[in-house]
């Protein structure tokens, strides 16, 4: 099956995508087991498998579900978090960023959501990012991004620093990964919307580490999406593992000698997990399969459910991981952490997890420490999304145009304060169409890809004048502007600026950005006593509050 085709499969894949459905805690019948009809060779295969435990994984389905969020360590931290948005520290045990949070608090419906302090994010999917662990300065790859919650974790694993491609095969899906990309501040990352094979091609051994949460039939949503129970059937699990192996043979190829690679799924079919690990390892001796670290709730993968279980144990199936929703509060996940070893079979020096210590590249010494910072860093002159520049003119992208680069120094000259004018000026900037970037570093690698996104988006270049981008205002820091309109989170004032509203202005002049208690939340421009807002139009809350969810993965 070509992946050329993977819009037009004849069959659901299923990405492991959670979203945040809020209820009344009191409303707990529309989570009962008997309102939550299975299909029955589903439930066969489970009783099956579990045995014993099969009574106490079914009851799950007639309990409330788990609601968590990941905190955003680029902006702040979870008990300075907690503390702000009132509610418990309640952590989520296999990740320094999570919290568990009660069903009556909607954090998804707070201005705070809306600067990018923090992604709504099933607890289970928490556990991925930090498997593999990616460090400041490395080449990561997320192999099938959207929505983004993986990706804003390993940016933010990476302190911003480094090289990222987040990819989305579908384009429908690549919209909400940039938007949630912007949320969160993240400057480091390149956003693709590419066939994983054709990437393979571009790229071989290029990565240090990559991520591929798969496509999958989604067992693991059937209590939060109906269309996944819906559209489940028998042969469905077999058939997304045959797509599951061919993006992972392209990861393989893509990630150089003792880089490390994470598969996930969201679902429980030993088909999309232990069989493919087996198949994967058949087929590429040169992978390993590293232990995963001790977390309690987290069981060993099965072995004895593959097709030659004797094989499987001794490739160490074992040390995959599952996360089952009645050993632990989530819903349910399947990671294994992966290194491929170089012609000799050695993986380098071990490092934390098993990891190699000489994996990636020193970070670069401009590198910033948190997204205003990296949104000041320059690449020197090596973040062209160029092979040459014909090439890149071909697609769109090239070296920002004199004009444009005029424009943009009277803006940094009128809104920014010295430091951030010097910070953002230095180094290379790139132009697609009107629109100026700030690429990272190695991004140069990415020629005649379809980039929807190189690095931090800076502003609108257009007749001699510059607007400064939505994405700027969340990547900077509110000392970094000459003009700051700081509203608290609770107040009326704040909620006009979300839906669009203008507010009042004293003698601000010019733009201005929008903080809201001290954390850049977008852009207006201050002009007769008002402040012309200019939050984008596609994001603004057309009621008080919005639905809440980001598309949660």
């Amino acid at each position: 099956m070509s992946l050329a085709h993977l819009d037009r499969l004849p069959f659901p894949l299923v990405p492991c995508v959670a979203i945040i459905w809020f209820v009344p805690s009191s409303d707990k019948g529309a989570n009962r087991l008997d309102s939550l009809p299975l299909p029955q060779p589903f439930t066969d295969r489970m009783r099956r498998l579990l045995g014993d435990e099969y009574e106490a994984f079914a009851a799950t389905y007639g309990e409330p579900r788990t609601h968590g969020l990941r905190v955003n360590r680029l902006k702040t931290d979870p008990a300075a978090l907690a503390a702000r948005l009132g509610m418990p520290v309640d952590p989520v045990p296999w990740t320094a960023d999570g919290l568990y949070f009660p069903a009556s608090l909607r954090p998804g419906r707070h201005p705070l959501h809306a600067a990018g302090l923090y992604y709504m994010q099933e607890p289970s999917a928490m556990a991925v990012a930090p498997l593999l662990a990616p460090r400041p300065g490395e080449r990561v790859l997320d192999l099938a991004a959207a929505p983004g919650g993986k990706t804003t974790h390993l940016a933010a694993l990476m302190e911003n620093r480094g090289l990222l491609v987040a990819n989305e095969v579908h384009p429908a899906r690549a919209r909400s990964l940039l938007e949630n990309v912007e949320r969160m501040g993240i400057t480091c990352a390149v956003v693709l919307n590419e066939r994983p094979d054709r990437l393979a091609r571009s790229l071989p051994g290029f990565f240090d580490r990559i991520l591929v949460d798969a496509p999958c039939s989604g067992e693991g949503m059937f209590r939060k999406l109906p269309e996944a129970r819906e559209s489940w059937r028998p042969d469905l699990p077999s058939s997304c593992a045959r797509v599951q192996g061919q993006i992972l043979d392209d990861a393989v190829a893509m990630l150089r000698p003792g880089g490390l690679l994470v598969y996930s799924t969201c679902t429980f079919a030993p088909e999309e997990n232990e069989e493919v690990l087996l198949q994967l390892l058949t087929r590429h001796p040169e992978l390993r399969l590293l232990d995963l670290p001790a977390v309690p709730g987290i069981a060993p993968a099965r072995p004895d459910w593959t097709s030659d279980p004797d094989r499987a144990a001794a490739l160490g199936v074992h040390r995959a991981g599952r996360l089952w929703p009645h050993r632990l509060r989530g819903e349910g996940h399947f990671v294994a952490l992966l290194q491929k070893l170089d012609e000799a079979g050695s993986p380098g020096e071990a490092g934390p997890w098993g990891t190699p210590e000489s994996a990636g590249r020193a970070p670069a010494e401009s590198a910033g420490r948190t997204p205003a910072e990296s949104a000041g860093r320059t690449p020197t002159g090596k973040g062209r999304i160029r092979a040459g520049r014909a090439t890149q003119e071909a697609q769109g992208w090239a070296p920002a145009r004199r004009e444009a680069l005029g424009a943009f120094a009277a803006f940094c000259r009128e809104a920014l304060s010295p430091e951030g004018a010097d910070a953002l000026q230095s180094g290379e900037i790139a132009q697609h169409g009107d629109w100026l970037y700030r690429p990272p570093e190695g991004s140069e690698a990415l020629a005649g890809l379809h980039v929807l996104r190189a690095g931090l988006q800076l502003g609108l270049a257009r007749k001699g004048r510059f607007e400064p981008a939505h994405a700027l205002a969340l990547a900077l820091r509110p000392e970094l502007v000459r003009q700051t309109c700081d509203l608290a989170a609770g107040s009326p004032a704040a909620l006009a600026y979300l839906r669009g509203e203008t507010l009042p202005a004293s003698d601000q002049k010019g733009w201005t950005l929008v903080t809201v208690d001290g954390f850049p939340l977008g852009w207006a421009r201050a002009s007769d006593g008002v402040l012309k807002n200019h939050y984008p139009k596609g994001l603004r809350w057309l009621s008080s509050p919005p639905p809440a969810g980001d598309g949660e993965d």
